[in-house]
């Protein structure tokens, strides 16, 4: 299945991150990485890899680079593996992904995500499973707020192995990333007729409750409290993301 496969990377100022993205991918015949202007050593580390090749284009919405990713890069191979320069396949997972064998009518598979601080994996974190495996023909992203949702149409199963989420950006980084993504996120909070959104959602949208259920949710429900310091940073990154979508959100009021 591995020869049938193209890593599509998306990335933008990933020095911290694309190195152990790229090595945990030396099973792959090419790999794309579509960069949108980054201006740190990204590009640099990609044109060391003999089996990365890179392709600009200037950053418009997350789904406009990911389908750009998939139609206009060049790629040949049925199935497209959708990493972000943060994710990292580990070894228990490419060799699941060896080993299947879809049938016609599945079209993708999810994988469930273990979320690391400086590399080490967190008890539990609020982090959903995505859909990173698929048919490149049967897809197309859309935005969901500040990130992308790719559609499908046709059976998606899930995958056993876990994908790593390690993000190693400074905190300085972080923290801009997030007052981007949030503005998106409060966008689609005030667009959107509350009988379509979720609880978690909802709860987001009264402003002065999210950021301190988070902390809540992340610690004593998933765990995080067991995790010493990693999982205090992670419930205080958390808190702070909802933070700033408060204040994106009064801030339109």
């Amino acid at each position: 299945m591995l020869s049938r496969i193209t890593p599509l990377i998306l990335t933008f100022n990933e020095e911290p991150n694309i190195e152990r993205t790229l090595k945990a991918l030396a099973w792959a015949r090419e790999i794309v990485v579509v960069d949108s202007g980054s201006s740190d050593g990204t590009r640099d580390i990609v044109a060391r890899h003999p089996r990365a090749r890179l392709v600009d284009r200037p950053f418009t919405t997350h789904a406009d680079q990911w389908n750009a990713g998939l139609k206009d890069t060049g790629i040949a191979t049925d199935w497209v593996l959708a990493l972000d320069a943060d994710y990292l396949v580990t070894d228990a997972l490419t060799r699941e992904i060896a080993a299947l064998a879809p049938d016609s009518n599945t079209v993708g598979y999810r994988a469930r995500f273990k979320y690391c601080i400086d590399g080490r994996p967190l008890r539990g974190a609020a982090y959903p499973p995505v859909v990173v495996l698929f048919r490149r023909a049967a897809a197309v992203y859309v935005q969901d707020g500040h990130t992308q949702r790719v559609q499908l149409q046709g059976r998606v199963l899930p995958l056993s192995a876990a994908m790593l989420h390690d993000d190693r950006k400074p905190i300085e980084q972080w923290i801009a990333a997030q007052v981007r993504y949030m503005r998106l996120e409060a966008e689609k909070l005030r667009r959107s007729p509350s009988a379509t959104l979720n609880f978690a959602d909802r709860l987001r949208r009264l402003v002065v409750f999210a950021p301190v259920a988070v902390v809540f949710y992340c610690l004593f429900v998933r765990g995080g409290v067991f995790d010493g310091r990693a999982g205090l940073l992670y419930a205080l990154q958390r808190a702070t993301a909802e933070m700033i979508l408060s204040l994106h959100l009064v801030g339109k009021r």
